[in-house]
C-alpha cells in the first residue's frame, strides 16, 4: 500500500461531511480469520458516526458523544503506543496513513457511536473505518475500501497494538443489506449470501472484554504453533485427520475449532443458498467456541441454552469471546428478553440488553 502524495485543505471535495459505518456479527466463522480459513459475518443496523473537517495545521482534536474528555494531538508526534484511551483509533488511521506516503492536512474530528463497546459488535472497527472513510473522501484521496481496509488493520494492529484479523474491516466496508459477506481470508475474496432467515437476535451479556489483554494474543499464538507443529503455513490447509493423528492437549483443541469452523462457514453459505436449515451449525460452533477453543462465559452459555430451549433456529457466541454477546435465530426479541432476563436474575448476574437486528449496508456518507 503506497497511496503517496501530499493533501491540503483545497485538495479535497468538502470542507465537512459525516461517515457513518456499522458494527457488525458473524452469522459463522470465529478466529478464522487469522488462521487465513472463511467466516460469514454481516452488518448490524447499530453505527459509528464521524464528522471530518479539515483543518490546516496539521492538528488533529478529536471529540466523542460517549466521552467527557478532548484529545489533542499533532500528526507530526503520533508513534505506536504513544496514545492511550478512545483517541488512539482515529489517531492510529491518520498515522498509518501518514506511514503509507499521505501527508495529512489536520482535522477535527466528532464521534457518536450505537455499538457497544467490548460486546463483540466491531465497535473498533466502525470507529476506525468511519474515520478512514472520511478522510478519504474528504482530501480526495480516492483510496478505495480495499486500501481502507489495509489502513484500518496497520491502525489496529501496529498503532493501537491488537493482533486482530481483517474480518471486522473487510465487512463494515463491503456489507450489502440483506446479506452476509462470505469472506475467504487467503484471497480476501468474498461473495454476497442472502440471508433468508431471521428474526436476528443480539443478546449482550453486558460481560466486557478487551482483545488487548492477551488472551486474544494467547489464542492468535495457539493456533500459530499448532500449524507449526503440523508443517503448514496456516491452520487453514490442516487437515481433521492430521489435526486429530498428530496433535494433542490445547493445540489439537484450537486446531480442531479451526478446521471444523471453516467446515462449518461454507457448509452454512451452500444451505443459504439453497433455503436449507442452519440451526445445528450454529449451535455446533458454539460448542466447539466453548469446549475447544475456551472463550466463552457462563452468561454466554447459557443465553444459549435459553435459545435452544425456546425452540430457536441456531444460537452461538459471537466476537473474540469472553464475553460480549449472542446471536439467536428464530425467535422474536420480547419473548427471548423476558427468559434470558429472568435466567440471569437466577446467578444474581448483571441484567442483559436484548436487541433485534438486521443485515445493513457498509460504510456510507450520510451528511
Amino acid at each position: 500500500m503506497n497511496p503517496g502524495g501530499d493533501v491540503g485543505p483545497s485538495a479535497g471535495t468538502g470542507l465537512a461531511g459525516t461517515w457513518r459505518v456499522p458494527g457488525r456479527v458473524n452469522l459463522i466463522g470465529e478466529h478464522t480469520d487469522y488462521n487465513n480459513g472463511f467466516a460469514l459475518p454481516f452488518a448490524i443496523d447499530r453505527h459509528s458516526d464521524v464528522r471530518v473537517v479539515l483543518r490546516s495545521d496539521r492538528q488533529v482534536r478529536c471529540w466523542s458523544a460517549q466521552e467527557s474528555r478532548q484529545v489533542v494531538a499533532a500528526l507530526d508526534d503520533l508513534r505506536p503506543g504513544g496514545v492511550v484511551g478512545w483517541a488512539r483509533y482515529p489517531l492510529g488511521v491518520l498515522w498509518a496513513l501518514e506511514t503509507a506516503g499521505v501527508r495529512l492536512p489536520g482535522f477535527d474530528l466528532w464521534v457518536d457511536s450505537t455499538v457497544p463497546v467490548g460486546a463483540g459488535l466491531s465497535s473498533s472497527a466502525a470507529l476506525l473505518a468511519a474515520v478512514a472513510a472520511g478522510v478519504d473522501e474528504a482530501c480526495g484521496l480516492a483510496l478505495g475500501r480495499d486500501t481502507l481496509v489495509e489502513v484500518c488493520h496497520q491502525a489496529e494492529t501496529v498503532f493501537v497494538g491488537v493482533p486482530v484479523g481483517r474480518l471486522d474491516q473487510v465487512v463494515v466496508f463491503h456489507a450489502r443489506a440483506g446479506h452476509g459477506l462470505l469472506i475467504d481470508f487467503e484471497s480476501l475474496s468474498t461473495e454476497q449470501v442472502p440471508l433468508g432467515i431471521g428474526p436476528l437476535v443480539v443478546v449482550d451479556t453486558a460481560v466486557r472484554h478487551h482483545n488487548d489483554d492477551g488472551a486474544y494474543a494467547i489464542r492468535r499464538a495457539e493456533c500459530e504453533a499448532a500449524a507449526a507443529a503440523l508443517g503448514v503455513p496456516t491452520l487453514r490447509h490442516a487437515t481433521a485427520v492430521a489435526v486429530n493423528d498428530r496433535l494433542d492437549g490445547v493445540l489439537l483443541r484450537r486446531a480442531r475449532h479451526v478446521t471444523t469452523e471453516n467446515q462449518r462457514v461454507l457448509e452454512t453459505a451452500r444451505r443459504l443458498g439453497a433455503g436449507e436449515d442452519i440451526a445445528d451449525l450454529l449451535y455446533a460452533s458454539h460448542r466447539s467456541l466453548r469446549d475447544d477453543f475456551e472463550v466463552s462465559c457462563p452468561q454466554l452459555d447459557a443465553v444459549v441454552g435459553v435459545a435452544c430451549a425456546l425452540g430457536a433456529r441456531g444460537a452461538r457466541m459471537v466476537g473474540g469471546g469472553f464475553g460480549g454477546c449472542a446471536l439467536v435465530v428464530g425467535l422474536e426479541a420480547d419473548a427471548l428478553r423476558a427468559a434470558v432476563t429472568r435466567a440471569f436474575a437466577a446467578h444474581d448476574w448483571s441484567p442483559p440488553t436484548v436487541f433485534a437486528t438486521r443485515a445493513s449496508a457498509g460504510a456510507s456518507r450520510v451528511a
